[in-house]
Parts: C-alpha cells; structure tokens; sequence
C-alpha cells in the first residue's frame, strides 16, 4: 500500500490520534530515535529494491541479447 493512499484511508482525526497514541508509547525522548530508525528501515528497503530491479532489468537484457 502506498502512503498517499493510506493518507487517503485516515483523516486528521484518525492522524492526530495514532500520532497521540505514539508519543503515549513511546514518549518524547524516544521519538526521535524511533523515527530516525524507521527513516534508515526506509532507505535501506528502498536500496535493497532498487538494486533487485536493477538486477532484473539487466537479466532481462541479457536474456533479450541472447536471442
């Protein structure tokens, strides 16, 4: 699911309260670390599948150049 369309599911009601509900968990200290670890999690799934599309399109290339 993308996050535009998960935005599209939850109003600002619903935002505000998760976004409460957080910081009720985890406090105010913790939420920068949390978020910074989340942040990396993104970089390093959108890396890992960039390279995987990457090896995909060159296997493709191969395959296509072979024939």
């Amino acid at each position: 699911m993308n996050f535009s369309m998960l935005l599209a599911f939850l109003g600002g009601y619903e935002l505000i309260a998760v976004g409460m509900i957080i910081l009720l968990l985890f406090g105010g200290k913790k939420l920068p670390e949390l978020m910074k670890g989340l942040g990396k999690g993104i970089k390093e799934f959108n890396n890992a599948k960039a390279n995987i599309e990457g090896e995909l399109k060159e296997s493709m290339k191969d395959i296509d150049t072979k024939s």
